[in-house]
């Protein structure tokens, strides 16, 4: 039923402006030696300073793990790199230097690399662990860690290596992510990338290590210790997968598999699949296995998330390898993102963003977080302009542009002119639209911070009846109708 009690409701509260973002820094090549009058090369300069951390901000943020300290409340995000960051609001957040020591010897002389990678942390009784990824870019010679520590600043204290995989392996041991059953309290952990897909082992409680050996008499990670498959992609597109994580929902009975999709540089984008079982399988919006291996359209994997414009601003692509945060019962999506650059490498920042579920399924704010409060809203303040993005999967992934549409008070709808619909709020401010005779949309209205238009709005986020994830975002009120030359009924 529409509700049209908006004279009874407060007043909209709209979030207040978050701190700004501080510039992106340019990455300026060394300047060639400049020859002498003799013919001689001069010395090269020297090299630029590296940034101070303390003006960075979250810029160079990547493979953001969120994670609720529960003694103290505050919120870190661990990133590769060894990059950690604290917030108190999941607002503004600052540096944390020293957590991470060097990679251990033992990690060290299996990879031979002392890359650290998509940190993983959970707390089991008064221990903090910390799963770590330790590899080189593009080969399949990895493996994961543990180190332990009494606080969540660290330090950590080396414990032993949960999995290592090498080039004859069918997956890699990279981004590893917690998670526990909720009715029999086992622990696992998840991990795996672009060769074979995303895998699932058991954990020993009492040591955070694996529960099965995962050595054969060759020294190589047997395959039966590799676990169980929940995700992958078909060869055609290189399998790219990447970036798991699992989290339970009860209000839904739910777990639900998040993962990456294409290039982290280019055209990530983020994929959601869900099961009864913590083991799987984990079926998309319409029913698709997460392992299906055949699909030929890219389509496996109900994408809530991927690059985005909307009308002037730069935009932001390749939004991927995501944590999930349920807080009080609120839900929120932590990833790294980049502006839109159609040429050339941007650095990666981190975005918050709140996670809200429809009809069973995860949907993602088109804003950033800035405080904003689930609340009813007045029928009346719905209607106006707005800009509409359909975030439709493709092969690569394009960064989608916004179209004009409007919402009338009498519960009509345009997108672009051309499409058709009516819409009607309930419980609030869940919005329901029917494209009359296409697909119906359901979702949901909250205020935020437009940082496009540096205002606050108000913005929808949804899923359509066929799986595809929608956006849209309040610009502006209706136009005042008129009438045109030579009289005739009024248009808008």
């Amino acid at each position: 039923m529409t509700d049209r009690t908006e004279n009874a409701l407060p007043e909209i509260k709209y979030p207040e402006e978050p701190p700004a973002r501080p510039p992106m820094p340019v990455k300026r090549r060394p300047s060639p030696p400049s020859p002498s009058a003799n013919g001689e090369a001069s010395p090269p300069p020297p090299p630029p300073p590296p940034p101070d951390p303390a003006t960075l901000g979250l810029w160079g943020a990547h493979d953001p793990a969120v994670f609720r300290d529960p003694e103290t409340g505050e919120y870190f995000a661990y990133c590769t790199h060894k990059n950690v960051y604290r917030s108190a609001d999941l607002i503004k957040w600052s540096d944390v230097p020293g957590v991470f020591g060097e990679v251990p010897d033992e990690a060290f002389s299996w990879t031979g690399s002392r890359g650290m990678w998509a940190p993983d942390i959970i707390k089991v009784g008064d221990e903090y662990r910390m799963y770590c990824s330790n590899s080189s870019f593009g080969v399949r010679l990895s493996c994961i860690y543990l180190a332990v520590s009494d606080r969540p600043e660290g330090p950590f204290r080396y414990r032993g290596i949960v999995v290592k995989t090498n080039s004859h392996s069918p997956v890699n041991a990279i981004d590893a992510n917690l998670v526990c059953d909720e009715a029999t309290g086992e622990q696992y952990m998840v991990f795996g990338s672009f060769w074979g897909g995303i895998r699932m082992i058991r954990l020993d409680p009492e040591t955070g290590l694996a529960a099965d050996k995962t050595e054969a008499d060759d020294g190589r990670t047997a395959d039966s210790a590799l676990g169980i498959s929940l995700a992958c992609r078909p060869k055609w597109c290189d399998g790219g997968v990447e970036g798991a994580y699992v989290r339970f929902n009860r209000e839904t009975g739910y777990y639900y598999l998040f993962v990456s999709y294409g290039s982290l540089s280019s055209d990530y984008n983020i994929r959601v699949g869900r099961s009864r079982d913590i083991k799987g399988p984990y079926l998309d919006r319409n029913g698709r296995p997460m392992t299906d291996a055949e699909d030929p359209y890219c389509k496996t994997g109900t994408m809530i998330m991927c690059g985005y414009r909307f009308d002037g601003s730069r935009g932001w692509m390749a939004p991927g390898h995501n944590s999930v945060l349920c807080d009080g019962g609120k839900w929120y999506l932590v990833c790294h993102i980049r502006p839109y650059d159609v040429y050339g490498r941007v650095m990666s920042t981190m975005s918050v963003r709140r996670l809200f579920f429809v009809d069973g399924w995860p949907v993602v704010s088109p804003e950033e977080y800035a405080g904003e409060e689930e609340q009813p809203i007045p029928h009346d303040k719905i209607a106006g302009r707005y800009e509409w993005i359909t975030l439709t999967p493709t092969v690569p992934q394009s960064v989608i542009g916004s179209a004009p549409a409007t919402l009338t008070v009498s519960g009509t709808m345009h997108i672009s002119s051309f499409t058709r619909c009516k819409w009607r709020l309930s419980d609030g401010n869940r919005l329901y639209i029917d494209m009359l005779g296409g697909h119906t949309v359901s979702g949901v209205v909250v205020p935020a911070w437009d940082s496009e238009n540096s205002r606050p709005t108000l913005v929808f986020t949804g899923i359509r009846s066929d799986g595809v994830a929608v956006w849209a975002k309040r610009t502006g009120d209706m136009p005042q109708r008129r009438l045109p030359p030579g009289g005739g009924g009024p248009t808008v």
